[in-house]
């Protein structure tokens, strides 16, 4: 890729470009439309950078393989889709429960089970939180759009280096398979974020004891750390730990995410900021509602359209500031109403409607749609 140009792609593939240019140099995956363009993207780049892309026999072993690859010292990541995602949940608390930094990409499609493989929706944003066993917390972004496709990717990797997590895009296939332009931005302004390794002596190293930041340091396989890694409940020097050692490390691997959400929770407003009238929407469905904002601004009617971007921790302080003043909140999204559920428990405010605009079936929604609900159900 030449940087600094701007490039028509697919999300998947600005996806693929972006985790190059964050440094991933590990993809395990399995193809599963409508995420498969972004391993055939890698399985033909990765070896040009020295990197490595493999196809293993299904998705619990693609992210087993990415949370070893990534103790290995190496920036990693797979992707897949709804059915896919449901075999990784075991994965996804292995990577939380030994903090592997890893990215996971679920270009979503309906479910449940095999449902629709080549059409889009949004009903995978509860599995992404808590689909697997335990209290854990990790980071969940939400992209509209090409351009946010590769510049979420690089943020992810910033963030799973960060704070040692999973973090998880939680794409649609809208935006995995939209072909639009990318600006691919000169390699020197990509700041990127390394891990830091320990320095002291192996035999004075505690595995998993925190620094100032909640956070361990973390050493490679084979780097003279003799160290046990395992995903049971343990104590600080990583063996199976007593109750108040597995109830402590569970805190802080919530704590060290949940109280630093002003690095990373974004939540932006389109339209008239002020407008009675808000649609809260996230992922592809904002290219919609931003349309629909456009198109009452033309009829007279003042529109806000409220784009959860950080949908994991759910960022309930950014979402109610962006919703000051609304009268009447639309929640448009392309499942049976899981974001806004979200949104009745923020606001909590039983004089303000809060009402569902749900489309479901793989069809997108039309931004004539959004006008014609606010019109049918006022």
């Amino acid at each position: 890729m030449k940087k600094g140009r701007i490039k028509v792609m697919l999300g998947n593939e600005a996806c693929a470009e972006a985790a190059i240019l964050a440094g991933c140099r590990f993809y395990g995956g399995y193809p599963i439309t409508p995420a498969t363009e972004i391993l055939e993207t890698l399985s033909r780049r990765l070896p040009l950078v020295d990197g490595l892309c493999m196809q293993f026999e299904d998705e619990i072993a693609a992210l087993v393989a990415v949370v070893g690859a990534s103790w290995g010292g190496t920036k990693a990541m797979t992707a897949t889709s709804g059915p896919g995602f449901c075999l990784m949940q075991e994965g996804i608390g292995l990577a939380v429960a030994v903090e592997a930094p890893c990215v996971i990409v679920n270009v979503q499609r309906g479910g449940p089970c095999s449902g629709q493989s080549t059409s889009t929706a949004q009903g995978d944003l509860y599995q992404a939180r808590y689909g697997s066993n335990g209290d854990y917390s990790l980071i969940c972004l939400a992209p509209s759009d090409a351009q946010e496709m590769f510049d979420h990717t690089i943020k992810a990797f910033n963030l799973a280096e960060r704070f040692r997590i999973p973090v998880i895009i939680l794409s649609d296939e809208v935006v995995g398979h939209i072909r639009e332009k990318v600006f691919i931005p000169e390699t020197k302004d990509i700041k990127l974020v390394e891990r830091k390794a320990p320095t002291c002596d192996p035999k004075d190293f505690i595995i998993f004891k925190p620094e100032e930041n909640e956070i361990p340091l973390m050493p490679n396989f084979n780097t003279g750390y003799r160290t046990p890694v395992i995903s049971q409940a343990k104590s600080l020097n990583g063996n199976r730990g007593n109750a108040k050692e597995a109830d402590d490390n569970i805190r802080r691997i919530v704590r060290k995410i949940e109280d630093h959400m002003d690095e990373f929770a974004d939540v932006q407003v389109y339209g008239d900021p002020k407008a009675e009238t808000a649609f809260v929407t996230f992922g592809s469905v904002c290219r919609a509602a931003r349309s629909a904002v456009d198109m009452g601004k033309e009829k007279g009617i003042a529109l806000r359209s409220v784009e959860v971007k950080t949908v994991w921790p759910f960022p309930d302080k950014w979402v109610r500031n962006a919703l000051a003043g609304a009268k009447r909140i639309v929640v448009a999204e392309m499942n049976l109403g899981m974001i806004q559920r979200e949104v009745e428990r923020v606001v909590r405010q039983p004089e303000i409607k809060i009402e569902l605009f749900s489309k479901i079936g793989g069809i997108y929604p039309q931004p004539q749609e959004f006008l014609r609900f606010l019109e049918e159900k006022r």
